[in-house]
């Protein structure tokens, strides 16, 4: 994947936008979006995805009404909507192929906002027709920024979105509670901070990444509250949020790291690193090339 600008710029440039201009999205960057969207659908970890760019309708906004605050959004001419299959890491997968294309819409000069829920059953499942054994997990809002909307933006300031945690609550070495130094992330440093200012559900940032001998080991550490089976995400019909967190996680680091010339894939062979509490949970590791 190849964008115009460095994928660092990229992350930083990114905001959850809610409000747009109501015109359609320009020619050549609904273009671009498609092809992406028509050649990426394999994640890392095998899931095949489906994807499509489909003007917005009236009914749209009734459809997001259901999802809380995550349903208010002004004047999107556009959203991107998917499938994937269902399968052991589907929505880590779904997670990194959206996040990709929300990038290069970024790079093509429009704002963007992640919408997460079970789209199955709504009027965006028209637009994609879902298969039996497809989940629709999330959408992504799309157009250009209305004047102002982003610094008045009410919802960022609730979930305080322009700030993150520290690194050392995020990255670590050798073992949890181990904080990885700057010096000691060398040439990974960028990508470290193209996953620390990933975006995620309530800014929740739940990836949590040990550094061994064997690779970086990506862990998800789940928010309470969150995930299947709560109130909140039976009630509002929502996905596992923070799995596609950490595939939005997992996407930065791959495109920052390959950007720096730092080959490598992903498995999952969990190291069996002991966690500081409960609710942490493995996700995979990315294995550098030798």
């Amino acid at each position: 994947m190849r964008f115009a600008s460095p994928v660092a710029e990229l992350v930083m440039r990114r905001r959850s936008c809610r409000k747009y201009r109501e015109e359609p999205l320009p020619e050549g960057a609904r273009l671009a979006l498609e092809r992406f969207l028509a050649t990426n659908r394999v994640g890392p970890f095998g899931s095949c995805a489906r994807f499509s760019l489909a003007a917005a309708t009236a009914a749209d906004r009734s459809a997001l009404r259901g999802l809380g605050t995550y349903g208010i959004i002004d004047g999107a001419p556009a959203f991107i909507v998917g499938a994937v299959e269902r399968g052991p890491r589907d929505l880590e997968d779904y997670g990194y192929l959206l996040e990709g294309a929300i990038l290069l819409a970024t790079d093509l000069g429009l704002a963007t906002c992640w919408l997460g829920g079970t789209f199955s059953k709504s009027g965006f499942a028209r637009k994609i027709s879902p298969a039996a054994g497809e989940l629709m997990p999330a959408v992504a809002a799309l157009g250009r920024a209305a004047d102002g909307s982003l610094e008045k933006d009410r919802i960022r300031r609730m979930a305080g979105s322009n700030s993150r945690r520290p690194p050392e609550e995020l990255f670590f070495e050798d073992a949890f509670g181990a904080p990885l130094s700057t010096l000691g992330s060398g040439p990974y440093a960028a990508a470290l901070e193209a996953v620390r200012w990933a975006p995620s559900a309530s800014n929740r940032q739940p990836w949590r990444v040990v550094r061994t001998d064997a690779g970086w080991h990506f862990h998800l550490a789940r928010t309470k509250g969150y995930g299947k089976g709560t109130l909140l995400f039976t009630v509002l019909r929502l996905a596992d949020l923070q799995r596609i967190d950490l595939g939005i996680a997992l996407c930065h680091f791959e495109l920052a790291a390959r950007e720096a010339g730092l080959d490598g894939s992903w498995v999952i062979e969990d190291p069996g690193l002991a966690p500081p509490g409960a609710g942490i949970e493995y996700t995979a590791t990315w294995r550098p090339a030798r």
